[in-house]
């Protein structure tokens, strides 16, 4: 795919690997429809990102799926047809299952699941009538398989990851391409923002993260791969290692997985 041109929204815009992915698209020529729930840090997105007048932002919260559809609705009558709709909005979480309420996992998952699949159900007639299109969902390696702390993280993960899947070979015979990205450790402020067993945020940055890769290479890494027109991307570092592992030896991974220390 030429990124030249192409319009794409953009969810989870206004830090992390939304943030970085929104300045390395605008350099590779796209033009931006950014969202998160903050006018005022899009606002600063789209100013960092290069030709900011060619961009704009929309206000999307996405705590409650079921209003997704009609704001969708809404953004695109205001800002026009897109190319590309990147699903990349997401909350963490860092409890175990014992300790985590049961509303907890249900706001994890509305976030993480519901409301990709409803904003990409929403769009999708609309992608379908473009000449080259793309559904892009950031994922997560634990999508491919689960550690100790993140039950419904990884839930969510592995359910964006099967929709995905799902939604690729439906449209196997179309013009549209879906590619689903598997980050690790990505050096962003995410875990600061991930919930705890009660619902409130851990407030702190995990060791892992604070290791991980800059959000700048893995959003050069996305474009790469949306441009190679590439079904799935596993980003990150050793942590990769565990997806290959999950196909080559289960018994192996979950007995790596029991013994290491998550936070």
């Amino acid at each position: 795919m030429d990124l030249r041109g192409k319009t794409i929204w953009l969810t989870g815009a206004s830090s992390g690997i939304g943030e970085a992915l929104a300045i390395a698209l605008a350099a590779a020529g796209a033009k931006l429809l950014l969202s998160a729930r903050s006018l005022d840090k899009l606002e600063a997105v789209r100013q960092r990102c290069a030709s900011p007048h060619l961009h704009r932002v929309a206000a999307l919260d996405l705590s409650d799926a079921s209003a997704v559809p009609a704001r969708a609705v809404a953004i695109l009558a205001e800002h026009g047809p897109i190319d590309v709709l990147i699903n990349n909005a997401g909350i963490g979480q860092r409890a175990s299952v014992l300790d985590t309420a049961l509303p907890v996992d249900r706001q994890i998952m509305e976030v993480n699941y519901f409301a990709a699949v409803a904003l990409t159900r929403a769009v999708l007639p609309g992608l379908l009538n473009r000449p080259e299109a793309m559904v892009v969902s950031v994922a997560s390696v634990m999508g491919k398989f689960a550690t100790p702390r993140r039950s419904a993280y990884c839930a969510s993960k592995h359910a964006l990851v099967a929709f995905m899947d799902s939604l690729r070979a439906e449209l196997s015979d179309s013009p549209l391409n879906v590619l689903t990205v598997c980050p690790g450790y990505i050096h962003t402020p995410f875990s600061i923002s991930a919930l705890k067993g009660d619902g409130s945020a851990q407030g702190q940055m995990d060791a892992g993260q604070l290791q991980g890769m800059a959000p700048e290479k893995c959003a050069a890494g996305i474009v790469r791969a949306m441009q190679r027109n590439k079904a799935e991307l596993w980003i990150g570092g050793k942590e990769i290692f565990g997806v290959y592992l999950k196909q080559i030896c289960p018994p192996l991974l979950r007995h790596l997985v029991s013994r290491v220390r998550v936070t």
